[in-house]
């Protein structure tokens, strides 16, 4: 029944909005698509084999008990649906948005396997959560017991607020420091809008501040207030900054107006989502509006770029490759998502310079073919001499991955240990650093990686900071 309403209300809005009823009104979307949703979540549930061996709880970073919550919502009973969810995952509302499920859970699904379909796990998850937020299921934490202990984190993204969570529970103090402006990090300014509503960030945020999480925010650590006074007002310290610098492209003319990089992009974009008065974007610098948009490349973030340019109105959107489909690092369902809405993806190409007099006009592409496998078996490309090209182009985007910023030196703390590629050198289990009572989590340590492993990195370095600060003072310093 709900499937027939909702169907009627979208045919009569859409195409005779002069005739709808007034039981069919814009007011009534809500009742109506909510009753749709628990129809279909309670379909997808039951079709949940509760498999002896659950291949989507062990393929999932968290080890959620995925065949759990989708029997308790096939039953009805969705508030204990998500409390076992809660259990394993901090932000399950984000989760069931963004993850790449079609990597993760649902890529292993028993019944997918069988090829049968697999259960809409991430969509299950998050109508249970959003049910939850609705029906006041989502309280602040209250402790049991407070305690002393001070834990300083620094980085406001999914790793740093898990870890806030978890210490919270527990009864510690915990002050958050971030450079931007609001919590979230690349959750607030990095996925867009309609990926991941800003509301549903925020009112996790503001869960947060009700269970009496510290947010320092606009503090940049070493500019605004030093790494060793943080140390010096806490007994522990989380580093969960994540990696924000990006990898820069090369080539004649890359230096000219209109070549820019994806987070600048999607920061402003999503700033302007918030409200904020954003100048780059009312003038056109980082605004897709009416130009022809080249994006280059193949990952996550190249695919948020090319279908945020989409609904900013350009022309035309290309995304280049240098790889081809079956190659690409990101998910294959966001690559569909972004055919659909009208991405032209040119695969096997990459940039070799940009054309223009001060402002660019163009991408010389060079073509490429993949040659033999390197040492991780994939397939390298390979330049096919006198196969360029140019590309005509208003704005280049380059979303070329992430790199970690050098936090010894921007910090001033030398002693804080680094691996060769940048990233903070942790202990895998205890994800101590090399400071007595300083712990690293997140990409800061993996680099760039999912959003749920940041959540399990941010969960496991909260427990190691427990069992860090229950030790006797003795024993800690060391």
């Amino acid at each position: 029944m709900a499937k027939e309403r909702m169907l009627q209300f979208v045919t009569v809005n859409r195409e005779m909005p002069e005739k709808r009823p007034a039981t069919l009104r814009s007011q009534d979307f809500h009742e109506i698509y909510r009753d749709f949703a628990a129809q279909k979540a309670a379909e997808q549930a039951s079709r949940c084999s509760q498999c002896g061996v659950p291949y989507c709880q062990s393929h999932c970073p968290l080890h959620n008990n995925i065949p759990d919550w989708l029997r308790m919502t096939a039953e009805g009973r969705l508030q204990e649906a998500y409390e076992i969810s809660q259990a394993t995952n901090t932000f399950p509302e984000i989760c069931g948005r963004i993850c790449p499920q079609d990597r993760l859970c649902e890529g292993n699904c028993v019944i997918e396997q069988s090829g049968h379909g697999t259960v809409t796990i991430g969509s299950v998850e998050k109508y249970i959560t959003d049910t939850a937020w609705e029906n006041g299921w989502v309280k602040p934490v209250k402790p049991a017991v407070e305690r002393s202990e001070s834990v300083a984190i620094i980085g406001a993204g999914p790793g740093g607020l898990a870890a806030a969570d978890m210490l919270r529970r527990k009864g510690f103090q915990v002050t958050v420091y971030d450079r931007y402006d609001r919590a979230g990090g690349l959750l607030t300014y990095g996925i867009p809008g309609f990926k991941l509503e800003k509301p549903v960030v925020m009112q996790r945020v503001e869960q947060l501040e009700a269970s009496g999480v510290n947010f320092v925010m606009n503090c940049k650590v070493g500019e605004d207030l030093s790494f060793d006074a943080i140390r010096g007002q806490h007994d522990a310290v989380l580093i969960a900054t994540g990696v924000y610098k990006m990898r820069d492209v090369g080539g004649p003319g890359v230096g000219q107006k209109g070549i820019v990089q994806a987070l600048d992009y999607l920061t402003v974009s999503n700033r302007k989502s918030f409200g904020d008065e954003v100048e780059a974007y009312d003038n056109g610098d980082l605004n897709a509006a009416g130009k022809r948009v080249v994006v280059i490349g193949g990952g996550d973030t190249a695919m948020d770029c090319v279908r945020t340019a989409i609904r900013q109105g350009a022309t035309s959107v290309k995304c280049l490759y240098r790889r081809d489909k079956a190659n690409m690092p990101g998910s294959q369902r966001e690559t569909q998502n972004a055919e659909e809405e009208g991405v032209e993806f040119v695969w096997l190409t990459a940039p070799k310079a940009f054309t223009g007099n001060g402002a660019v006009e163009g991408v010389m592409v060079q073509r490429m073919r993949l040659g033999a496998p390197d040492a991780t078996g994939r397939q390298t490309p390979e330049i096919i001499e006198g196969a360029d090209y140019v590309e005509p182009a208003d704005l280049v985007i380059t979303a070329l991955g992430f790199e970690p910023e050098e936090l010894p030196t921007l910090w001033g703390v030398p002693e804080l240990a680094v691996t060769r590629w940048g990233t903070i050198k942790a202990d895998f289990r205890t994800h101590a650093t090399s400071l007595p009572g300083v712990f690293a989590a997140g990409d800061i340590v993996r680099g760039a990686s999912l959003v749920v492993w940041a959540i399990r990195d941010g969960r496991e370095a909260a427990d190691a900071i427990m069992d860090y600060l229950a030790q006797p003072a003795s024993v800690a310093a060391e």
